[in-house]
């Protein structure tokens, strides 16, 4: 049995160094999958305070709470942002020094942008209890939702990535993605009072543009025509652009780095879209004829029909 065990080891030893993309040994600048998915948790404590602490947060000792958060975000994500600035091609010769300096330099950036989180934060709460007749406020909205969750997540991994921080801001979206379902791109950019009803099974890539007031409902893609280029694609305008005022409903896909769905539009349910709508249209897929064997109920062989609300 030992000897079993001592080839066994020596077979996988020899597979470490077979396929050294899946391997990282002696690797000083790995990042902490766990430390940041905490660090996006105290962010989301400092962007809803009072909502997702362990205890009642008090308005007379708010700044020093939020001065410790501050603290353990500053220097957990200094380091993190350093550690994936130091794996990075362009720097991975760099010196300490200059990493933990840049890291920190971002990381202030990162930090004065909080406010305008908020501020983007607020109208997608608003967007959602306005939008949601089954919403009985917004504290349920912020409790629950998986899609304030998510937009949540990607608006603080989008700030990151327009900083230029490598991998962590889609670590931070894909945290998002395994647990709601919602898959955004950081790369994503999206304008305010964005309401995503349901969720799950929603993609959205990384050069999609959204602007003001869009909802979606679940199963909608916002994707590329084709990614059989690969890498050759990177940089290029791959997804949709959506407009102002647009309802996008559930299961529709829309492809395509030149669509461009324009304001006040309305896709209608398992729509495929690879072209652009003009402004103000209503399209929707024609609906298949329904065969029925067997049994009838009374109240469709009356002709009654009802308009399913979801």
């Amino acid at each position: 049995m030992k000897h079993t065990t001592e080839q066994l080891v020596e077979t996988i030893l020899k597979s470490y160094d077979d396929y050294k993309l899946t391997s990282r040994l002696d690797t000083e600048n790995m990042l902490n999958k766990e430390v940041i998915i905490e660090i996006v948790e105290r962010i989301r404590q400092v962007l809803f305070p009072g909502f997702f602490d362990n205890s009642k947060v008090s308005s007379e000792y708010i700044k020093f709470i939020l001065g410790g958060q501050l603290e353990f975000i500053q220097y957990n994500l200094k380091k993190q942002i350093a550690r994936a600035l130091g794996s990075n091609e362009m720097c991975g010769e760099c010196p300490k020094s200059a990493l933990a300096e840049r890291a920190e330099a971002i990381v202030k950036q990162f930090l004065e942008k909080i406010p305008q989180i908020r501020e983007y934060l607020y109208t997608d709460v608003q967007a959602a209890y306005n939008g949601d007749p089954a919403a009985y406020s917004t504290d349920e909205i912020i409790f629950s939702y998986p899609g304030l969750f998510a937009i949540t997540v990607y608006r603080i991994a989008h700030e990151l990535h327009l900083l230029k921080v490598p991998m962590i801001p889609r670590i931070m979206t894909e945290y998002a993605h395994s647990v709601t379902g919602i898959d955004i791109h950081p790369g994503a950019s999206i304008g305010k009072y964005l309401f995503i009803d349901h969720g799950t099974g929603i993609v959205i890539g990384e050069t999609t543009i959204i602007g003001d007031n869009v909802k979606i409902y679940q199963g909608v893609t916002l994707g590329a025509l084709s990614t059989r280029k690969g890498q050759q694609l990177k940089g290029v305008k791959r997804h949709p652009t959506i407009g102002d005022n647009v309802t996008i409903y559930s299961g529709t896909s829309i492809l395509g780095g030149d669509t461009v769905i324009g304001n006040d539009t309305t896709i209608g349910g398992n729509a495929f879209i690879v072209s652009s709508v003009s402004a103000g249209m209503k399209v929707s897929v024609k609906n298949p004829e329904l065969q029925f064997s067997g049994g009838v109920s009374d109240e469709l062989q009356q002709g009654e029909f009802w308009d399913w609300v979801i």
